[in-house]
């Protein structure tokens, strides 16, 4: 009966690569969400997509827009919304701080990555992030090859 269920992991880490191509990170920061109801268990089986998901500053708070945790399959009426908009746990100076190089014209907040701590929290990895141009993104698709390469002719 246990092996019909699906796997909850203790720890998940979901990262967001096509960030990584599309957007150079100036800044890395690790803040807290806050979580309602099903959506720690979503997250614990790997049912997440942090493709869109951009941060918003509203009222002097962070605000994480557009990431999706599909419902808990076993939840009943108190399952939660997918795409609901998440606030950010940080810092009052870490806000601040964030919020004046957000003025700045093409920078924007990207989730890079979302994990569960040893404590058993949930946390999200944010970078305050530039958007690449064409040539920086062949640049990094150039190194990416020639790392390959090296690689391949060590083993």
């Amino acid at each position: 009966m246990a092996n019909n269920k699906e796997k909850i992991a203790a720890t998940v880490s979901i990262k967001n690569r096509k960030a990584s191509y599309e957007y150079e990170f100036l800044d890395k920061y690790v803040a807290g969400i806050a979580l309602q109801g099903t959506e720690i268990k979503s997250i614990r089986q790997g049912k997440i997509n942090l493709q869109d998901a951009y941060g918003v500053f509203f009222k002097g708070e962070l605000w994480l827009k557009q990431l999706h945790i599909s419902p808990y399959i076993n939840g009943t009426h108190y399952n939660h919304d997918e795409v609901r908009d998440r606030k950010l746990l940080l810092k009052r100076a870490e806000l601040r701080k964030l919020e004046r190089k957000l003025d700045e014209k093409g920078l924007a907040i990207i989730a890079t990555k979302l994990f569960i701590n040893n404590k058993g929290l949930a946390k999200v990895e944010i970078a305050l992030a530039r958007g690449k141009k064409l040539y920086d993104k062949r640049a990094s698709i150039k190194e990416k090859d020639v790392k390959r390469d090296l690689e391949r002719i060590k083993y």
